[in-house]
């Protein structure tokens, strides 16, 4: 078993706790592990205007903060036209480069069926590689069918659950690896220092 990683949980709904929520909500209570779960659909969060998130009086810093203090990410998001959510995007236009630098990242996805399989793991690939993340290599993707009453199946089950341990194990096999931060993502090398006051 890999030494303890603090794994977290980004869905990036919009709406009140639905499917994917129950869904990923699961595979941390299967997992044994302690993950926590941020769910957008019961937070407030601000418009990427350019507006430090410090000066925000909403739930912006927060979750930037839950972003930070992660070993290792999923970020889960339900299929809104054929992409991930404007909410889960907003909140990565607010997230600082270093934030997810180098961070083991899993991506999950559901959509009604599977003619957006690829959409949002697409998306989401471009989007961590210019933070310079490290995204699992396989997506986690459900459907529709993959719910019956509520409740998971078996199968879509064992992939998440799959997903999740290899997440975990990928980020502690890395820890303390400082290499994988190198070579900076040209997000990184254009930030300048901001000038102190």
């Amino acid at each position: 078993m890999p030494r303890e990683v603090d794994l977290r949980v980004i869905l990036g709904s919009t709406t009140p706790p639905g499917r994917l929520h129950r869904a990923v909500e699961g595979a941390i209570e299967r997992s044994g592990m302690e993950a926590d779960l941020f769910d957008l659909g019961t937070h407030t969060i601000g418009f990427a205007d350019g507006t430090p998130a410090a000066d925000l009086d909403d739930d912006t810093a927060v979750a930037i903060e839950e972003i930070e203090s992660a070993n290792a990410l999923i970020l889960a998001t339900p299929i809104y036209r054929g992409s991930l959510t404007g909410s889960l995007k907003n909140l990565l236009d607010l997230t600082p480069v270093a934030a997810l630098q180098g961070k083991v990242v899993g991506i999950v996805a559901m959509g009604a069926s599977d003619h957006h399989y690829l959409g949002a793991e697409r998306h989401l690939r471009d989007i961590l590689a210019f933070f310079g993340a490290i995204p699992m290599p396989v997506a986690v993707y459900l459907n529709g069918g993959d719910i019956e009453d509520g409740v998971l199946s078996d199968r879509a089950a064992a992939l998440l659950d799959g997903l999740f341990a290899a997440t975990v194990a990928t980020a502690a096999a890395l820890e303390g690896v400082e290499e994988i931060r190198e070579p900076a993502p040209l997000a990184a090398r254009a930030i300048k220092p901001r000038a102190t006051r």
